[in-house]
């Protein structure tokens, strides 16, 4: 299999928060192919509960064209910017791209989870250990925060539920 060219390439369209749905219709009605990946969350309001439709990656849509030919995206209303290296776009890895599709046409509900990379610094937001820092570490058990004593040089693993931890902000 050959490579593809850049224009068969899709990439990540950063746009204003909470116009990803706009945008994703603008750009398909400029005949772009355009995906933007939702899940349906529950929103409970003062006198009812509705369904929602919230973007997977809030503040992107993604979008596949030429990079040469891309200024009819950025004169696109609510479109800040295409995410690049420079000034030359990024197209988004193709397994990865393969990966949101296939996702969305088997209809799995996905939700959207902090990016946490192995030895970050984490803090804790739910149940008894809220507040409390430590480092993030995986483990064929799960994911854990790992709680030290400097003075003692020792330290201990505790396991969370990913959802539950944030990064610490430097």
């Amino acid at each position: 299999m050959q490579p593809q060219p850049d224009s068969d390439k899709w990439f990540a369209v950063k746009v204003r928060t909470r116009n990803e749905s706009t945008v994703h219709t603008i750009l398909q009605s400029k005949n772009f192919e355009s995906l933007l990946p939702v899940y349906t969350e529950r929103r409970r309001y003062s006198d009812r509960v509705k369904q929602i439709d919230v973007p997977l990656y809030p503040g992107y849509v993604f979008c596949r064209f030429d990079p040469a030919q891309r200024l009819p995206i950025l004169t696109t209303p609510k479109v800040e910017y295409i995410v690049a290296n420079g000034k030359t776009p990024q197209p988004v890895e193709d397994k990865e791209m393969e990966a949101i599709q296939r996702l969305i046409e088997a209809g799995i509900d996905a939700r959207p989870v902090p990016y946490l990379r192995e030895g970050q610094r984490v803090v804790i937001e739910e149940g008894s250990l809220a507040g409390v820092e430590g480092l993030f570490v995986t483990s064929k058990g799960g994911d854990r925060v790992v709680l030290s004593v400097e003075l003692l040089q020792r330290s201990v693993a505790v396991q969370v539920d990913r959802l539950a931890v944030r990064p610490v902000s430097n």
